[in-house]
């Protein structure tokens, strides 16, 4: 495939079930009303506000809602506003903003919906960024990098935390796509569809074994909450810990800042960009094995894992 014509691709095809799920969600927003409404919320209008904007009754107003909802396109998060989920986000944000210019080019929502430590979050990391990007895409890409994780995270004791890592790493990446932070080390890219296992090992050999020579990101198509515990255990037994990682939604930028992106043999729907090395590794998914697969897979991985740093010219020379 030539490089032209790589930039075409979009990655694997939807599975039967997923495209189930958008033709739905498509078939709410072919309603011109339920698309204006959706924007609104997504602009951070309140039901009140919807009132007077769409001069509807209230029971109108929230029967359209709950069909939003019952699509997967709107939720409530720790307030009664409603706010667009990060599926929507991800979807159909860019479908639901009037116009885009400049660095704003995420869709906004409302700091006032949102827990009060997403405005630190925002401080810390404008304080951080300041002399790279402007302070409104700062915001939001805390806000949507929050959206994505508490849309499938089951406990929430740290969720900020890891909204301010995940959206600081979503930075970093940014700035390495647009030349304004030059690379010190190759970057490399595992993704898998839950993050929570496959790739989260492969992150955790190439960390071991290149430490700072290579800098490793992990994503997932549609990540879990956790790194599975049967995974962590099975690289605990060799000395390497998946400690500090997280499973964190695959987005453009971390596929753009990498030199290599390699996916889990899973139809990952990894968006393809000149310039990059595309590699394919097709192995079981651990998860569906018992322990004795699952440690043949990891054995796998191990050693893909250093034939890539190898290839890379990165293996330990000592």
């Amino acid at each position: 495939m030539t490089r032209a014509a790589s930039v075409g691709r979009i990655g694997a095809p939807l599975d039967y079930e997923a495209a189930i799920e958008r033709a739905a969600q498509a078939a709410v927003l072919s309603d011109p009303l339920n698309l204006t409404l959706l924007s609104a919320i997504a602009a951070g209008s309140t039901p009140r506000m919807l009132m007077a904007r769409f001069q509807m009754e209230t029971s109108e107003i929230a029967r359209r809602i709950d069909t939003l909802m019952e699509a997967g396109l709107v939720q409530r998060i720790e307030t009664a506003e409603p706010v667009l989920t990060a599926n929507a986000w991800v979807r159909f944000g860019r479908l639901l903003v009037g116009a885009i210019t400049g660095e704003a080019d995420l869709p906004s929502t409302p700091l006032a919906a949102l827990p009060p430590a997403v405005t630190t979050i925002i401080d810390d990391l404008g304080y951080r960024f300041h002399s790279i990007f402007s302070p409104e895409t700062v915001a939001r890409y805390v806000v949507e990098s929050y959206l994505l994780l508490t849309n499938r995270a089951r406990v929430h004791a740290h969720i900020m935390s890891l909204t301010a890592r995940y959206a600081a790493d979503r930075l970093e990446a940014l700035a390495s796509v647009r030349g304004l932070r030059l690379h010190r080390s190759p970057e490399v890219l595992f993704v898998c569809v839950h993050n929570a296992g496959r790739s989260q090992m492969a992150g955790a050999f190439m960390r071991h074994f290149a430490r700072d020579r290579v800098h490793v990101r992990t994503a997932g198509s549609e990540p879990s909450s956790e790194a599975h515990p049967r995974v962590v255990a099975a690289m605990e037994e060799l000395g390497i810990p998946v400690w500090g990682e997280f499973p964190k939604p695959l987005t453009d930028e971390v596929v753009r800042a990498a030199d290599y992106v390699v996916t889990m043999g899973c139809g990952d729907a990894c968006p393809v960009f000149p310039g990059r090395r595309y590699l394919d590794w097709d192995l079981e998914d651990p998860l569906m094995l018992d322990d004795s697969g699952l440690r043949r897979i990891r054995d796998e991985i191990r050693d893909r894992v250093a034939s890539l740093l190898h290839d890379m010219g990165q293996a330990d020379r000592e």
